[in-house]
């Protein structure tokens, strides 16, 4: 069948099709001397491209320089197991943090592979929906020591759990003496709003 019907009938256009053809990614298909590309109907895979990623990071700057080994162990890791890493990611910032900028970076760039040094490298809580969620999405966790943690970055995420849940409980409670206090001045049957403690 011509790469156009293919493309048609896999709901892609013919100029991605085309795309794929040329970097190889389309298996059982051939060029014409015409220039026709034609491609067998029935056992048309589209090979998966690999985007091999390795993501450092540590929780506060006075490790900052722990970032470019992680990088280098990551790397070559992945070389010892047969790929080629393509993008690196470092970042410092505490493990529960769910809004790291480099994290989102490299989880929006679909890769095929992530490779870390450690599994807390990644996320502090929740390893295992994340790795889960991944997995769905064809992306696979590559942890180069999944038994061994840093006491001090351990230490560091426990405090900023505790200062996280404190800033919540105090905002709460703050929240709740303007509304009390409001409620107080709209009930005040003259109308006056001053406060006459």
């Amino acid at each position: 069948m011509k790469l156009s019907k293919w493309a048609k009938d896999k709901g892609i256009t013919y100029c991605t099709a085309l795309r794929w053809y040329h970097k190889g990614l389309i298996e059982n298909s051939r060029q014409l001397e015409t220039g026709t590309i034609l491609v067998e109907p029935d056992s048309v895979k589209i090979k998966k491209q690999l985007r091999v990623c390795a993501y450092a990071r540590v929780s506060s700057y006075e490790r900052k320089a722990c970032l470019d080994g992680q990088l280098e162990r990551c790397v070559a890791f992945a070389s010892a197991i047969g790929l080629s890493v393509d993008k690196t990611y470092k970042e410092i910032a505490s493990g529960m943090n769910d809004n790291r900028r480099m994290f989102w970076n490299m989880i929006e760039s679909s890769p095929t592979h992530i490779i870390v040094e450690h599994k807390d490298r990644l996320t502090r809580f929740g390893f295992n929906y994340l790795e889960t969620l991944l997995q769905k999405l064809g992306c696979e966790i590559v942890v180069v020591n999944k038994d061994t943690e840093n006491e001090a970055d351990l230490m560091k995420d426990l405090i900023s759990v505790i200062t996280s849940f404190c800033c919540r409980l105090y905002g709460l409670r703050r929240g709740s003496k303007k509304a009390k206090k409001i409620k107080m001045e709209l009930a005040k049957p003259d109308g006056n709003t001053e406060n006459n403690d």
